[in-house]
């Protein structure tokens, strides 16, 4: 292999290190401040009529692809239920590689825009177990 065509090959490698470590290494930092997707339990006269009919059906959504949301949710077993912590890096570069909340909250919104209100977005859970609808309002927050 010629000398040129060798350190070809070793530059783009290098490249390629180099992007998956800015993919990866945000996600495992915890700089900067933590910020938790919650899901606080609402009351009928907490709600308007339209945002419990538009609420976001908690079964439709995956744990891949919403997993602050489910773990949320699935932590809401007997009151407010918190995800595990975000933390938001101080210089903002960590948001453009790694999945946040503000994400998933931002998909919600666009996704069941009549189940938004302003920064929070309803959703109701146990719709098909049989059991009481319960509904819950996820925002984020800073403190648990």
């Amino acid at each position: 292999m010629r000398p040129i065509a060798r350190n070809f090959l070793l530059g783009v490698l290098a490249v390629v290190v180099l992007l998956l470590a800015l993919g990866a290494l945000p996600g495992l930092l915890e700089s900067g401040d933590p910020y938790y997707l919650t899901a606080t339990p609402v009351g009928a006269d907490e709600s308007t009529a339209d945002h419990r009919s538009g609420a976001v059906d908690a079964a439709n959504l995956s744990e891949r692809r919403y997993e602050y949301t489910t773990a949320a949710l699935a932590d809401a077993t007997n009151g407010t239920g918190y995800a595990d912590p975000y933390w938001r890096g101080p210089v903002g570069i960590k948001g453009a590689f790694t999945h946040s909340p503000f994400d998933e909250l931002s998909a919600l919104r666009t996704n069941y825009p009549a189940a938004a209100d302003g920064d929070a977005v309803f959703v109701r859970a146990n719709a098909s177990a049989g059991e009481s609808v319960t509904f819950y309002r996820l925002n984020v927050t800073q403190r648990p």
